[in-house]
């Protein structure tokens, strides 16, 4: 089973740009200038009204007053006062007692910004009353009523959203130590003990304290859980090398007869191939079972000779089949890594494309940093590609090959050792399979590929 994936690396999470207490902040800002422009346009709305419509009811209500109190008394003079100039031109009269900005104004309301005045023309038979409002007094009774008011309420507004983003940073701060807490973890071997009930802060208390605790106890469930894993396929394996070792000796004591019939040879001889697989199988299994900063021992080797000895053992697997197996190396890489590693690797690629080709080619071409393997087998469908390195997961079922862990060891033995495994595959016409040794970097004076950052080993 194989599937198109690169390998995982497991890195430490990066600090959050982006965590609770930002997050609060940014939204009381926005609350704070959203509440601004609300308050600001409101009152240029409501000084806008106050000037065009306060003091145009006030003006118009000025006149008529003065007409009620021009009806009981004729000698009643225009209002004349320090805000306020009236003028009256009764019929008959000249208006040479009225400025000249006023007498060409049409009955009505009148902004007049040059002079610096609004006034209210009033025509009656009685005659046409101007009535004039000095600009800068409206102002500044919108100073009063409008801007002075809307200045007071944005203060109140920002000091009860300080107080609150205030008390509400408070009150995340157990859930934000917490997340950085987390967020340090590094998830191969996260601190557990952070969390331990007698190293949280003090003000942690309520629902972050049991969060925390909740944290603290599946940490430490995980990890009991890997280190039993861990125990376990460290101990099986060891176990398991002594039935191998019997199985070589005996098979090698065995073919030492030299009066030993042809056909009891070659079983003997797969039983050996089997149990130099088995041995590889064991050694992956120790190397996964080690801790990830223990490393484990490597030396150069040539791929091209692995990929020949792996060639080698696939061949047998074909039998009969009129399949084709070529390998090609166009190009003399050499690793430091665990041989066994890229043994079991190669080894379960080839099994795979022997086994599900029943005609045509298995093709291994092997470049710098590059190993390919190509078939003209089954194939997969783009469903079954998306979880071929799930463990014991089958695509065919209906063929009764392996188990459905090769593809899973595969990956994970590249994620070890920083290699990428890469699948493509079509239904029915065949697969494809990469393995990149990267990042590597090669030395300009010996063309050998190393993992980068590693110093020049002795060669092995």
């Amino acid at each position: 089973m194989r599937a198109g994936l690169h390998s995982r690396r497991f890195l430490l999470t990066p600090p959050m740009p982006h965590g609770l207490p930002r997050k609060i902040r940014i939204a009381f800002i926005l609350q704070v200038v959203m509440a601004s422009l609300a308050i600001v346009i409101a009152f240029f709305a409501v000084g806008t009204l106050f000037k065009y419509s306060f003091v145009r009811s006030s003006l118009q209500e000025e006149a008529s007053h003065f007409w009620e109190l021009r009806e009981s008394s004729p000698t009643q003079r225009p209002p004349n006062t320090y805000a306020l100039r009236a003028y009256l031109v009764e019929p008959g009269q000249s208006a040479e007692g009225v400025p000249a900005h006023l007498r060409k104004l049409e009955p009505g309301f009148h902004e007049l910004r040059a002079e610096g005045q609004m006034v209210w023309v009033d025509r009656r038979p009685e005659g046409t009353l101007y009535v004039a409002l000095l600009r800068e007094h409206s102002e500044r009774l919108a100073w009063w009523f409008a801007v002075l008011p809307a200045m007071f309420t944005l203060l109140a507004i920002y000091g009860a959203t300080w107080l609150t983003y205030k008390s509400s940073k408070r009150l995340v701060s157990p859930v934000a130590w917490l997340a950085r807490q987390v967020s340090r973890w590094d998830p191969r071997k996260p601190d557990i003990a952070a969390l331990a009930p007698d190293r949280l802060p003090a003000d942690m208390q309520g629902e972050a304290r049991q969060l925390a605790g909740a944290l603290h106890a599946l940490g430490e469930r995980v990890e009991a859980q890997l280190t039993r894993e861990r125990n376990f396929t460290r101990d099986a394996s060891h176990e398991l090398r002594t039935p191998l070792t019997v199985i070589r000796v005996a098979s090698d004591m065995a073919l030492a007869d030299e009066a030993l019939e042809p056909r009891l040879a070659r079983s003997l001889r797969r039983i050996q191939r089997a149990g130099r697989d088995m041995e590889a199988v064991v050694d992956a299994f120790l190397i996964l079972a080690r801790e990830p900063d223990v490393v484990p021992q490597s030396e150069w080797f040539d791929v091209c000779d692995v990929v020949h000895e792996e060639a080698v053992k696939a061949r047998t697997l074909l039998g009969d089949k009129p399949v084709e197996l070529q390998v090609a190396c166009e190009g003399a890489p050499r690793i430091y890594a665990p041989p066994r590693v890229l043994h079991v690797v190669l080894g379960n690629l080839l099994r795979n494309a022997c086994s599900y080709t029943d005609r045509g080619l298995v093709e291994v071409t092997v470049h710098e940093g590059l190993v390919q393997v190509r078939d003209t087998g089954i194939g997969m469908s783009a469903e079954a590609l998306a979880r071929a390195f799930e463990p014991f997961y089958r695509a065919r079922p209906e063929y009764p090959v392996g188990t459905g862990l090769g593809l899973s060891i595969v990956r994970r033995l590249c994620e070890r050792f920083g290699w990428s495994i890469e699948l493509e595959s079509t239904l029915d016409s065949g697969t494809t399979a990469r393995i990149r040794f990267s990042p590597i970097g090669q030395d300009p004076d010996d063309g050998v590929l190393r993992p980068q950052g590693e110093a020049e080993q002795p060669q092995g």
